[in-house]
């Protein structure tokens, strides 16, 4: 057949065996005709010593001139030195987000990050980067589909930025194991949501209420006193909530409470002899582990928020976290007069603008000081405070 045509591709009568007719006027241009009548154009080429052949469409879905332009195009690549088979099959092959994602966890997340945010990267793709990008192909998402997940999650803007740094953690990956070309991450150049720091600390008076609904605990037996111990320890030591959960009784020593592990690391958290006469009041199971005891034998409490959402109602602290017993721990610590650098390192802060957070604090002394002083000053003038004029008042001059 000298040049395959719309007519005479129609008219190719149908065979026990599928055969091929291939084009005259340019080679390597065909079309296969299977036993069940289905007729579908064919482009054929050699590299190397392989022969490569593709489906370019079923013959009434595209015209035979449509499927000549597919491979010409397809063969003058192949002249250029390129093999767009084997760009089609490795497409067909790669990976989608979802396989990119399990890489991810057990490559990295298992391997590389603590358990706390472990769980947190589990959870960001769980519930959220998988349903939204899982079935793309990982060299098909771009930025677009990034920032449309990004804008979707507008109304929690935290989660949103979270979000955000864990696919370009995971991008940033995906060009390293050679799954994207380098500098091609979508999440680049996508500005981030606002985030309002909330900030809660506790005033004197707040603390000597929690102070006595912690000791009516206690006496009534309405909570344990591992769980009351835990919330004294984190006021005490301004420590994060798992350096407590999970403190053992061999961390502790002279220097104070040597964790081996924490979010920055090993670090040693100063015990004051408050935070160690609560913990020589703790009931100690023979042979238990941990100082803050669970219900299972050998096992640390596994649960505090419960507990503490029945004390803070006690309380009157329903807006309260547990984690603002920490910035608590800090805002007093500030507030006296000790320097931001201090406080970073009794925090176990690696960065110094972590803590600079707390620094508007230092303020609050030196305005109390302020006062102060001009007080004693006024009450040593020996001229009374001037009096304010204008309407209703009367200026007598002499």
């Amino acid at each position: 057949m000298p040049k395959l045509t719309q007519r005479s591709v129609t008219a190719l009568p149908v065979e026990p065996k599928d055969y091929f007719v291939w084009d005259a006027t340019l080679p390597g241009f065909g079309v296969r005709v299977l036993p069940s009548g289905v007729k579908t154009y064919q482009v054929q080429y050699r590299k190397g010593a392989r022969t490569r052949r593709a489906a370019l469409g079923r013959h009434g879905t595209i015209t035979t001139e449509e499927a000549r332009t597919i491979a010409r195009g397809m063969l003058g690549q192949v002249a250029g030195g390129l093999d767009p088979v084997e760009e089609i099959a490795l497409e067909r092959m790669a990976p989608t987000m979802a396989d990119l994602c399990d890489r991810f966890l057990e490559l990295h997340v298992d391997v590389r990050l603590k358990p706390g945010t472990a769980r947190d990267y589990r959870a960001q793709i769980r519930q959220r980067i998988k349903p939204a990008l899982g079935c793309f192909k990982v060299t098909d998402v771009h930025r677009k589909d990034v920032a449309n997940l990004h804008y979707r999650m507008k109304g929690t803007p935290t989660q949103a930025n979270r979000t955000l740094a864990v696919l370009s953690k995971m991008f940033n990956l995906a060009e390293m194991w050679g799954l994207r070309p380098d500098g091609t991450n979508p999440c680049r150049h996508i500005p981030k949501y606002k985030e309002n720091k909330r900030e809660r600390y506790l005033t004197h008076a707040e603390l000597m209420r929690l102070g006595d609904v912690l000791t009516a605990a206690e006496r009534d037996g309405s909570e344990t006193p591992f769980v009351t111990a835990a919330f004294r320890l984190l006021l005490l030591t301004g420590c994060r909530l798992m350096e407590i959960q999970t403190a053992r009784w061999d961390y502790i020593t002279d220097r104070g409470l040597e964790l081996p592990d924490s979010k920055v690391g090993r670090r040693c958290v100063p015990l004051p002899n408050a935070a160690r006469a609560v913990l020589a009041g703790l009931p100690r199971t023979g042979g238990h582990p941990f100082i803050i005891e669970g219900k299972r034998p050998d096992a640390h409490i596994t649960d505090l928020q419960h507990p503490w959402r029945r004390l803070r109602a006690k309380a009157g602290l329903d807006d309260v976290r547990i984690h603002d017993l920490r910035h608590t721990y800090a805002s007093i610590a500030v507030s006296g007069g000790m320097p931001i650098q201090m406080v970073g390192r009794l925090l176990g802060h690696t960065q110094l603008q972590t803590t600079l957070r707390y620094a508007h604090l230092a303020d609050d002394p030196i305005r109390a000081a302020a006062e102060t002083n001009s007080a004693a000053i006024f009450a040593s003038l020996s001229t009374p405070p001037p009096r304010p004029s204008g309407p209703g008042h009367l200026r007598v001059v002499k």
